[in-house]
């Protein structure tokens, strides 16, 4: 009877895990402040209706069959960060030559990620991750939920999940440049 008890309170524990990692992410502070980025972003002209271009690079899932990525900076409530922009295109067979003649009509989404303040999540580096549509509005999971936030921590899928086997612990795949700080 007492591992039968510990066995359903590990498993309720778990339950109540994921759920809170859930949680971490979509809520409407993190909506807001996704909102506040692509505004920063737009200023820039790394995204919205006349982006800078760059020669894309062929990608994979989850985000797009050619990429475009872009280190910087930006200011955010206040708050000056590391951004790191990809433009995510499509579909699969999509060529360098097809996205750069019509970027427009091949943009799937855009990802992002933003060192936010010290103090928002020391886990993760304090990284804000943000999935949009091409329209600046935020993708959303399978369950409705927006992805803005501290998306996948502590889940088997989602950014940071991806993101925290990438070496170096900077959870960036594309370069190992000292772009923080931390």
């Amino acid at each position: 009877m007492t591992s039968l008890r510990l066995m359903l309170a590990t498993a309720a524990t778990g339950c109540a895990t994921m759920a809170m990692a859930q949680q971490m992410a979509g809520s409407e502070a993190d909506q807001d402040y996704a909102a506040a980025l692509w505004e920063a972003m737009d200023a820039q002209s790394l995204v919205g209706t006349d982006p800078v271009l760059a020669l894309p690079y062929p990608g994979t899932d989850p985000h797009g069959m050619m990429l475009e990525t872009f280190y910087g900076d930006a200011t955010v409530e206040g708050h000056s960060g590391v951004l790191v922009v990809k433009r995510n295109y499509g579909p699969e067979g999509v060529t360098a030559d097809e996205v750069l003649e019509d970027p427009v009509e091949h943009l799937l989404s855009v990802t992002v990620m933003f060192q936010r303040e010290d103090g928002y999540d020391p886990e993760t580096n304090n990284w804000f991750w943000a999935k949009y549509l091409p329209d600046g509005s935020l993708d959303q999971n399978p369950e409705g939920m927006a992805l803005a936030g501290l998306v996948g921590k502590g889940a088997d899928a989602g950014c940071i999940a991806c993101h925290e086997g990438a070496g170096g612990g900077d959870y960036l795949f594309t370069t190992d440049a000292r772009l923080t700080e931390n």
